[in-house]
């Protein structure tokens, strides 16, 4: 009854805190003014004395187990911590429409949310209401495992605190690669059949037109191959889904122009090497790819699918053995590793590969867990939440883990050079990596640097054949001095920013799909640029150019 009883005490309080926060407090926030509490860091070792239990929501995968204290992981967790949680657990299919609702219900709401996965706009708007607290001063004071890593990785703070030197949520970082060698450098890569190209005598095409040649003769020869091969379905010599992320083929245009393509596929947005920020899909190259790409859909040589299949339909022409060309994050998704291998940037006015935005930086997601103003005792939330951030134990929450009951393991666990616990990754054999992962992951705040490896754990195979393919193929192609950084922009830019970006996004998607297909002329290229310029291109370019102007005045130049 007890423990009841402090829950609805603590329900009112965030009730009365939340409308405090948005009739008495304007733009501070009632989170804003909280210092951090003060506990003696020997009351937080853990195993803890005395068990104590603490409440949290968190996702899990669709046909995946849904009580997380029934996963090893944090079975563990509790005997290493002496920590209950009682988890509410939502399906992460369902997780988009019910957290807004969880987080606005003060009676239902946890100490944390453990796989938040907020935006900018999210972090603000629930700090600015009081919903959650910030934390820069708990990780100085109770998260040594955190406070490591932003020590040694200071532009990772950076990114986490906003405007006001608050920090609000805790971030998931996996470094794999750095720089240009970073395995987020590039999404949307590029394959080729390299078992059609043999069969045809063909060489692995460099410039556009090669690549169009390569393209013909698959077409031109589909009975030969279909035959060859034994291929049940018509040759596509290309397939793609346009405007769909890894699925895109815009790496293959940035070959025109000035060479800068459309890597961000979601702001559209470029970093010159003088440092300004471009509408990337208004650029001369731009037009110039999309017409060449119209020319390839003309002549059969594209999927025409490609602007309306579902990622399943993709997928399954792929595993038919029916493609010449495709796109994906990893071909193993599409079709096997033994016959296909990266197409190397192709040529046209010149020869560049752009990196994706904030790539630099490795993979990071900085709204991934947050504490609640429910937290009795944030500093104890905090003090298990770091343990999320221990280097042996980063890379179980984020891939799986060792000794399970089920038959197969994402981990074996062995030894290291100096004969400490390390975690090996055990081979994927015909098992699904993805599944495998969700099955046993719980995903969560965490910290996977490129100097754990070898030491706690392995690279995962999947991950370092595409590092290699990257530092193979692409690397030596990326010109550009310049990603844009992964910047946290105050509430009224973020706001402006979504606000604008809804139109000028749709309607350079819309135009990209229609002009593949169907082209376009230089009257209706000029109307675009006129219905971009209505939409305030020139404010949404502003926003991001004020940013990027502040990051390098202070002196970031060489971090991003």
């Amino acid at each position: 009854m007890r423990i009841k009883n402090l829950k609805r005490i603590a329900a009112v309080a965030l009730a009365a805190g939340l409308a405090f926060s948005v009739t008495g407090c304007g733009g501070n926030g009632g989170a804003a003014s909280n210092a951090g509490q003060d506990v003696d860091v020997s009351e937080l070792e853990f195993p803890l004395k005395e068990k104590v239990t603490l409440t949290g929501l968190i996702s899990y995968p669709a046909n995946t187990e849904s009580d997380p204290n029934k996963r090893t992981i944090f079975k563990r967790l509790q005997e290493k911590t002496n920590v209950e949680i009682n988890w509410t657990a939502i399906q992460a299919d369902q997780w988009g429409d019910k957290i807004s609702l969880s987080m606005a219900n003060a009676k239902t709401l946890t100490d944390f949310v453990f796989s938040a996965g907020f935006g900018d706009s999210d972090l603000l708007k629930y700090g600015k209401q009081g919903v959650i607290i910030q934390l820069q001063d708990y990780i100085d004071k109770y998260m040594p495992n955190l406070k490591a890593v932003f020590d040694k990785y200071p532009e990772y703070r950076r990114m986490c605190t906003d405007t006001d030197g608050r920090i609000w949520a805790l971030p998931w970082i996996e470094q794999l690669g750095s720089e240009k060698t970073a395995i987020q450098t590039i999404d949307n890569m590029s394959f080729i059949n390299k078992k059609w190209l043999d069969f045809l005598k063909l060489d692995i095409p460099t410039t556009i037109e090669e690549f169009e040649k390569v393209l013909i003769a698959f077409r031109d020869n589909a009975s030969k191959l279909q035959k060859e091969f034994n291929i049940d379905g018509s040759i596509i010599p290309m397939s793609c889904i346009v405007n769909d992320g890894g699925q895109d083929p815009a790496i293959l245009i940035n070959g025109f122009g000035e060479g800068y393509g459309d890597a961000d596929k979601g702001r559209h947005i470029a970093v010159t090497d003088d440092l300004k920020v471009i509408c990337s899909a208004t650029q001369q190259g731009y037009k110039d790819g999309i017409t060449w790409l119209h020319s390839l859909y003309k002549e059969g040589l594209i999927d025409p699918e490609a602007f309306t299949q579902e990622w399943s339909t993709y997928v399954s022409k792929g595993k038919s053995g029916r493609y010449g060309v495709c796109f994906s994050w990893d071909v193993a998704n599409i079709d096997n590793l033994k016959d296909w291998v990266p197409l190397p940037a192709l040529t046209a006015d010149t020869r560049n590969i752009t990196p994706q935005n904030g790539s630099f930086t490795s993979g990071f997601d900085r709204g991934r867990c947050v504490v609640t103003a429910v937290a009795k005792n944030p500093a104890l939330v905090c003090a298990w939440l770091d343990q999320m951030y221990d280097p042996f134990q980063s890379p179980q929450n984020n891939w799986g883990t060792y000794g399970e009951d089920d038959d197969f393991d994402i981990f074996e666990l062995g030894k290291n050079d100096k004969g400490e616990d390390m975690l090996k990754h055990a081979p994927l054999g015909d098992a699904s990596p993805v599944e495998v992962r969700e099955a046993e992951s719980v995903g969560g705040p965490l910290a996977i640097l490129d100097e754990y490896y070898g030491v706690y754990v392995t690279c995962p195979d999947d991950a370092q054949y595409r590092l290699d393919w990257i530092k193979d193929y692409y690397t030596q192609d990326m010109n550009t001095k310049y990603v844009y950084p992964n910047v946290f922009m105050n509430q009224e830019d973020t706001t402006e920013l979504s606000n604008l970006t809804a139109d000028i996004t749709k309607t350079i998607n819309a135009k990209k799909s229609d002009w593949i297909m169907n082209g376009f002329t230089d009257a209706d290229w000029e109307q675009y640029l006129k219905d971009l310029e209505a939409y305030k291109l020139n404010d949404y370019l502003a926003i991001f150019q004020k940013y990027l102007d502040s990051f390098y005045k202070d002196g970031n130049a060489d971090t991003e």
